[in-house]
């Protein structure tokens, strides 16, 4: 239910955890593989190895992935600008990524994920026969699926970028060359990396990704030594252009499923090709990955509509693919470091209080998660909002990305901000399914939520300017977030009671004042500091960004704690021991 440019949500979560469309373990950026989200290892591989330390490996990776992600996508806006090379480049990157998750998004985790550990359990050579089949069609199936995509690259690139000028189209169309078989390394990634987790190793499909932002923060580097930064029409990308910034991309996803393979042979798994497939049960595999695979291809249709919106906006002023795709990447660092966060820890305890029937401890955490969540995501979203401008500028102005991009950016990103929270809120119900297990109903819930969201893209694309196309599409998004939080609480009471609707919308309602209020200060405050907060430059927005992100966490505070929001007055107050101590 994403509604953002990732791979989705559903590809490759190693770490055995539920799919989400917020999450992936492989590599969690929308299309630019950013940071890694910290996943629980699968209650199975907890006996065989240290849980505090795969948890603090994951942390640690999860920090620099992010941080080399981020400063990925800095580098790609800085050597192509956020304009046509810019938007044509990410919609490139789209395409393999597409592919890739009709053919594996979400099966991987709901259903490969769980057979594995079951085999490893069960089988006398614990899985390995069963891994190594499974390896092998996989490696087959994702390299003819690479192969006909490239034959395809045209087809697709029409589908996806149909109605622009054929300098456009050319220029993705020659990307898609380069980029399609990522498909293939991804796949790979993927699968490589669930055999380590179910057989306990954690550390290398969390660092793997790192290498990828690495080789393509180096590519980005080289090409503005090479070319400079400077913005350019699509006719004027020449060979050697694309080659070294499409053959990097390719690259860097090479290196990472190459850097997994010496932590197979780590935990003593050995790659032999196996060709009697029957063993693996295809069969009952296609029928356990129906819904998941119904799930993820809802939401493929709902992103194919929004690349085909922005696509038909793009231009060098307009927000177009890759500044939407930096926003959402903007948001789901916060909505990972925070509400994943909470998922993760609040999954096992449902999980297994739903196992035991005692849907009472089901509630109370989801119940407690949402308080916790709406409390703790409030600032920020305050902060994306009211401190939109200067955050653009700080984190995303340089070389190409021009100040007019910043701009542009800065109206997508207050406009996301209020997505934030119902975002969260609909991963933790849509995880509280999952928690069951229940892959069906999540898969339903989707189809009218996308819906939804489609039909207001579009209704807001031809309603207002290209220029507020970006925005449109976040305020769709957002609105269909809500759409499937209030849906999925509705099926939810039946199957597990009360879910403690008046303690949430309490903690909304106190939330929600402490966040107007903080928003209020903290633009007042923007208002008395010089400068024109239009044209800024580096350093001012850097100042604005600093005074006004302490003076709006600080009234937010003070808020809360006047109101005494509980999950926030818990927390100071186990500092303040803490510091006492």
């Amino acid at each position: 239910m994403s509604g953002g440019l990732y791979r989705s949500a559903n590809a490759a979560q190693g770490g055995g955890r539920p799919p989400a469309d917020d999450a992936i373990f492989i590599s969690a950026e929308p299309l630019n593989q950013p940071a890694v989200e910290a996943t629980a290892p699968p209650p199975e591989v907890v006996a065989e190895t240290s849980a505090a330390t795969n948890s603090a490996v994951m942390a640690i990776g999860s920090l620099v992935s992010r941080g080399t992600g981020f400063i990925r996508n800095l580098m790609i806006g800085a050597a192509l600008g956020g304009g046509l090379i810019g938007n044509a480049y990410t919609t490139a990157q789209f395409l393999p990524n597409q592919v890739y998750e009709f053919l594996l998004g979400g099966v991987l985790t709901s259903v490969l994920i769980p057979v594995l550990v079951r085999r490893r359990k069960a089988d006398p050579d614990r899985g390995e026969a069963y891994a190594q089949r499974l390896l092998t069609l996989a490696v087959l199936a994702l390299a003819a699926a690479a192969l006909l995509a490239m034959a395809s690259a045209p087809v697709l690139t029409a589908l996806y970028a149909g109605g622009k000028d054929e300098a456009y189209t050319g220029l993705i169309n020659n990307l898609s060359y380069l980029m399609l078989p990522m498909l293939f390394f991804t796949g790979v990634s993927a699968l490589i990396a669930a055999v380590l987790n179910t057989r306990g190793h954690f550390a290398a499909p969390m660092w793997a990704p790192i290498l990828n932002n690495l080789v393509v923060i180096g590519t980005c580097g080289l090409y503005i030594a090479v070319y400079g930064a400077k913005l350019l029409p699509p006719d004027e990308m020449g060979t050697g252009r694309i080659l070294l910034i499409g053959g990097g991309t390719l690259l860097g996803v090479a290196v990472q499923a190459a850097g997994l393979l010496p932590a197979l042979r780590k935990v003593g798994f050995r790659w032999k090709w196996r060709f009697d497939f029957r063993e693996l049960g295809l069969r009952e595999l296609a029928k356990l990955g129906a819904w998941m695979f119904c799930y993820v291809a809802v939401n493929q249709l709902g992103l194919f509509v929004v690349v085909n919106l922005l696509t038909r906006a793009a231009g060098d002023d307009n927000a177009g693919i890759l500044i939407y795709n930096n926003v959402f990447l903007l948001l789901m660092m916060a909505h990972g470091i925070i509400a994943v966060s909470i998922i993760t820890a609040l999954m096992p305890r449902m999980s297994a209080a739903a196992a035991d029937g005692r849907y009472r401890d089901v509630t109370d955490d989801l119940s407690r998660g949402t308080r916790m969540v709406t409390a703790v995501l409030a600032p920020i979203a305050v902060c994306y909002a009211v401190l939109a401008g200067p955050i653009s500028v700080v984190v995303f102005r340089y070389g190409a990305f021009t100040g007019e991009n910043a701009t542009a950016t800065s109206t997508v990103l207050l406009v996301a901000a209020l997505g934030l929270v119902p975002f969260a809120i609909s991963q933790l119900f849509t995880f509280a399914f999952y928690a069951l297990p229940d892959t069906r109903t999540p898969a339903l819930v989707n189809i009218p939520v996308v819906i939804l969201r489609v039909l207001l893209q579009v209704g807001l694309f031809a309603a207002f300017s290209a220029t507020f196309a970006a925005a449109g599409m976040m305020l769709g998004n957002a609105v269909s977030y809500v759409a499937a939080a209030v849906i999925s609480a509705m099926l939810l009471r039946p199957r597990v009671g009360r879910i403690g609707l008046g303690g949430i919308m309490r903690t909304m309602g106190k939330a929600l004042v402490a966040a107007l209020g903080a928003a209020l200060v903290g633009w007042l405050v923007l208002k008395l500091l010089p400068g024109d907060p239009t044209e800024l430059t580096w350093t001012a927005a850097a100042v604005r960004l600093v005074i006004g992100g302490v003076v709006i966490g600080a009234t937010y505070l003070g808020l809360a704690m006047a109101l005494r929001i509980r999950e926030i007055t818990e927390v100071v107050g186990m500092v303040r021991r803490r510091l006492g101590r």
